[in-house]
């Protein structure tokens, strides 16, 4: 018994002079360290993939139409009837409206039948002519006045047609700048007709990145209307001169637009490939750090991350090009590297998820 106080005695000293001999804070914090050193942080993993990337350039642009004509009203006269409206659909050639065309056919009928009657004459003596019955001079005179009262006929012929308002172009009434019972003018807008099945956009590029252009390189247009959506597109031409007010070049885009979600006046930004690397090996951009003159990844080795300087090829969007320093095997952390360091123990939240490879 006197042994055993003895022991507990010795022990209860000893504890005494320990926590004498260093704080309490110092013992807490060496704790803390040790216990977040042993945390496994919580993170996202991916592994590289192999896939196409493309160098691109994004340029915004108002779309317009390169189909876009005016009918206009090519006689005087008063609006009696409509047949199409703003929205409709309509083939080149359509009756868009007509005018009173009443005093025209009049003129026209009566310009006919002179017409008829020059017909007569001249057939009767076409006959005597060949028989030399009447001068060449007569026979001349009635040949031109033949032709003469032809001519008035189809010029009367073809006032009376244009009483009827037609479409220039094949596409979609755009505007409708008349009212019925409206007395038009020669010349005047009656309808606007655009074609947007396929639409155009200028954009403008700068000296120092014409090089990388040439028509027919593929491009992709996304508008404010429709997020999320984009559309196909395709450099047509490139305009050979510089614009002397802001020193750019001007590169024409033509817009397929066969589902008619477009429209003339929209706003959109492009994003124009020039180059193309085939086979690539890629990683989510949300990989990658950019630190001072360093661009490095988080592998992750045995549950431990180890940064890796990398280097780096074509940017596209949400996917990097890597050209060396990782391999196609490896796994890295694609989110929660900000509390990371070298050799930091993670937990991979989502290894047995779909990850963030293509």
């Amino acid at each position: 018994m006197k042994k055993m106080r003895l022991a507990f005695t010795l022990v209860t000293l000893a504890g005494t002079t320990l926590a004498a001999g260093c704080g309490v804070g110092e013992a807490s914090i060496a704790d803390e360290d040790a216990i977040q050193a042993a945390t496994p942080v919580p993170v996202e993993v991916a592994r590289p993939w192999r896939g196409d990337i493309f160098a691109n350039y994004n340029a915004t642009a108002t779309i317009t139409s390169d189909s876009d004509a005016m009918a206009i009203a090519r006689v005087p006269g008063e609006i009696v009837e409509l047949y199409a409206e703003e929205g409709d659909r309509v083939e080149a050639g359509q009756v868009l409206a007509r005018l009173d065309g009443r005093r025209l056919r009049l003129e026209m009928l009566a310009a006919k039948a002179d017409l008829e009657q020059a017909q007569k004459e001249f057939a009767r003596n076409e006959d005597l002519h060949a028989r030399g019955l009447i001068s060449a001079a007569m026979f001349d005179n009635l040949r031109f006045d033949l032709e003469a009262r032809q001519a008035n006929y189809e010029l009367k012929l073809l006032a009376y047609n244009y009483t009827q308002i037609r479409a220039p172009i094949a596409g979609i009434v755009t505007a409708r700048e008349v009212k019925p019972g409206e007395t038009v003018t020669a010349n005047q807008v009656a309808f606007r007709v655009t074609n947007t099945e396929e639409l155009l956009a200028e954009l403008q590029i700068p000296q120092s990145e014409l090089s990388k252009f040439s028509a027919g390189d593929k491009a992709t247009l996304s508008v404010a209307a429709m997020p999320g959506k984009r559309f196909p597109a395709t450099v047509a031409r490139i305009s050979p001169t510089i614009d002397v007010r802001n020193g750019t070049f001007r590169a024409t885009v033509r817009i397929d637009n066969a589902g008619g979600e477009l429209a003339p006046g929209m706003f959109g930004t492009f994003r124009i490939n020039y180059e193309k690397h085939a086979d690539a090996l890629l990683v989510p951009a949300a990989a990658v750090i950019d630190e001072d003159d360093s661009t490095t990844v988080y592998v992750v080795v045995d549950d431990e991350v180890v940064r890796r300087s990398v280097e780096t090829g074509i940017e596209s969007g949400e996917h990097i090009e890597i050209l060396g320093g990782i391999r196609e095997g490896d796994e890295i952390v694609v989110v929660g590297q900000s509390g990371l360091r070298d050799g930091s123990k993670v937990l991979a939240s989502n290894r047995n998820t779909d990850s963030f490879t293509g």
